[in-house]
């Protein structure tokens, strides 16, 4: 025990001197910016400290400035995806990181930026790097008057672990690898990177921004074994929250320490903080996995494209895609509205695309599009949406039809539902809804109505000229009628009554709720009534004679200008 005790106080006796040689000195000296509540360390008091407002907004205080209910919830997140393959036979070392290995940053742009600024000194200290790879590395080097070396990929995209050390001097200070790649998608070989960390003598980065679609724990759990690495990870890939701009640092505590005395004080907004904090603890496995099928599917269905020349393995959520002509291929994907990255003019990926896995449906259309079949314009239509602290919504509405629907909410009766307003109006819709659904699907519900009912309303209003109609549709031995009237003012009656309280997992009441929060939202007329035996065939006709009345109302060409009425135009 005495021995292992002196082996550890020998090897962080190291780390300090080997810090204390490559640190720049300024940075060693630099006393970091401190607040009251800082220095006072109390937990509940009167603030009077930081001339904020003293009314309660919900933000009107400044955010936690070292982000740690965040770092622990990101310490937790990250364990757990490092145990998955420990415990799937990967055999990594066991360590596991905690709040004071991490640094939380605003995107792990800011990790790159601060590390930069730490370790080098601005006209004399050098970075290294592989080619291609992520272009913030070359921008924060430029920007911070650091000189830029970088070593060319071999075809297969690995790297010459001796070559990228023969680039390095003593002036060299940090290493940055991107494992998976960007833009070429693959992991670099573990030995190789290992090799380097071992033998140089600066700081090594591993930016694993795409580790989650890799199967692979990574770089993290080295991080206790090797003071000179630091890994990079992000919440905006598979975490899904690219706007908040969040990433984290991982590294020895020495490391994460200067990070944190360098940064500006309140780096990540409260708002950020809380959001990250959310979805780290709610994250949803099956978007990562989905994600990965449809890569594998995208791979092999452009694999056998006419025009393609090679499609390069991916362990990210892109592929890069190599085309006999690229460019003729962006620009045709651009007309039908879908955007890709021309990376041609990268070195070693002539006539290449980047292409992001996008949703199934979204994965269909640019192979439609790239196998030559006729496509409507994807940039042709309507996105809307919503988050709240129960329910996060996003609905994309196509006004004028022609292409597949994709609908998510959680709830499958629900789903059923609203494929029927796509079916028989005509309009196809890309819905994606989460929600608090371990509380009830009211907030689900209740919020895709709200931004379903906006987007009608926009393509209401976008429209020459409509009728006001109605409609009656049986559905076995249930009749529904929907009066529908688009003349820009609510009002909603319901005639409806069920014999159950559910259908499925879908709550009876939820019926009403769904068409008149519709009616609120997009400002339009319903009078609803149905009648009938079975509650299930009632609720279907009343969504498909909706649906039929929206699409008969809409198809109005008499009068192009005007909305139909006694009184005039409305």
């Amino acid at each position: 025990m005495k021995e292992t005790t002196k082996i550890k106080k020998s090897n962080e006796l190291k780390e300090i001197i080997w810090l204390d040689n490559i640190i720049r000195p300024n940075i060693k000296e630099l006393k970091p910016y401190s607040t009251a509540r800082d220095e006072s360390d109390l937990k509940c008091a009167v603030y009077l400290d930081a001339n904020e407002s003293p009314y309660n907004s919900g933000y009107n205080r400044y955010p936690d400035p070292h982000s740690k209910e965040l770092k622990r919830a990101a310490a937790v997140s990250i364990c757990k995806q490092v145990q998955i393959f420990i415990d799937s036979g990967v055999n990594p070392e066991h360590f596991m990181p905690k709040p004071e290995n991490i640094f939380a940053g605003n995107g792990s742009d800011e990790a790159i930026d601060l590390l930069i600024r730490i370790f080098c000194i601005p006209g004399r200290d050098n970075i290294i790097t592989l080619s291609p790879t992520y272009g913030m590395y070359k921008v924060c080097a430029s920007i911070n008057d650091i000189s830029y070396r970088e070593l060319s990929l071999e075809t297969d995209f690995s790297f010459d672990r001796e070559r990228l050390l023969k680039l390095s001097d003593k002036n060299s200070k940090i290493i940055f690898l991107c494992s998976p790649n960007n833009p070429t998608g693959n992991l670099l070989k573990k030995e190789d990177v290992i090799w380097v960390i071992e033998r140089f003598g600066g700081v090594v980065v591993v930016d694993e921004a795409y580790i989650d679609f890799a199967s692979d724990a990574g770089f993290v759990p080295m991080i206790d074994q090797y003071p000179n690495l630091v890994v990079l990870r992000t919440m905006s890939k598979a975490k899904g929250m690219a706007a908040i701009r969040v990433g984290f640092a991982l590294s020895s505590p020495k490391i994460i320490a200067f990070m944190e005395r360098v940064k500006y004080p309140y780096n990540i907004s409260r708002v950020n903080q809380e959001l990250a904090i959310r979805a780290l603890k709610e994250s949803d496995p099956t978007i990562v996995e989905t994600i990965i099928a449809e890569r594998d599917m995208l791979a092999a269905s452009l694999g056998r494209s006419t025009g393609v020349e090679r499609v390069y393995p991916s362990n990210s959520n892109f592929l890069l895609v190599k085309f006999t002509d690229a460019k003729k291929i962006y620009n045709k994907l651009l007309n039908a509205g879908i955007v890709t990255r021309d990376r041609s003019d990268v070195a070693g990926c002539s006539q290449t695309l980047r292409i992001t896995v996008g949703k199934p449906l979204e994965n269909r259309a640019l192979l439609s599009v790239i196998n030559g079949d006729s496509a409507k314009k994807f940039s042709d239509c309507i996105e809307l949406s919503r988050v709240t602290k129960e329910t996060k919504i996003q609905v994309r509405i196509y006004p004028d039809g022609g292409r597949d629907s994709e609908i998510r909410t959680g709830v499958g009766f629900f789903d059923h539902m609203l494929e029927q307003i796509s079916v028989h109006s005509g309009i196809s819709m890309d819905i994606d809804a989460c929600g608090d659904l371990k509380v009830d699907p009211h907030h689900t519900v209740e919020d895709v109505a709200i931004v379903l009912g906006e987007a009608f309303k926009r393509m209401i209003s976008a429209k020459k000229g409509y009728n006001r109609y109605g409609f009656v549709l049986p559905m076995d031995e249930s009749r529904a009628e929907v009066l529908l009237d688009l003349g820009g003012r609510a009002s909603f009656i319901w005639d409806v009554s069920f014999k159950g309280e559910r259908v499925g997992e879908f709550p009876c009441e939820m019926f009403r709720h769904f068409f008149s929060t519709l009616s609120s939202s997009a400002l339009v007329t319903l009078h609803i009534s149905a009648q009938g035996d079975n509650d299930h065939h009632k609720g279907e006709a009343i969504f498909k004679a909706f649906a039929r009345a929206l699409r008969v109302a809409l198809s109005n060409d008499v009068n192009l200008y005007q909305t139909p009425s006694s009184k005039g135009v409305i």
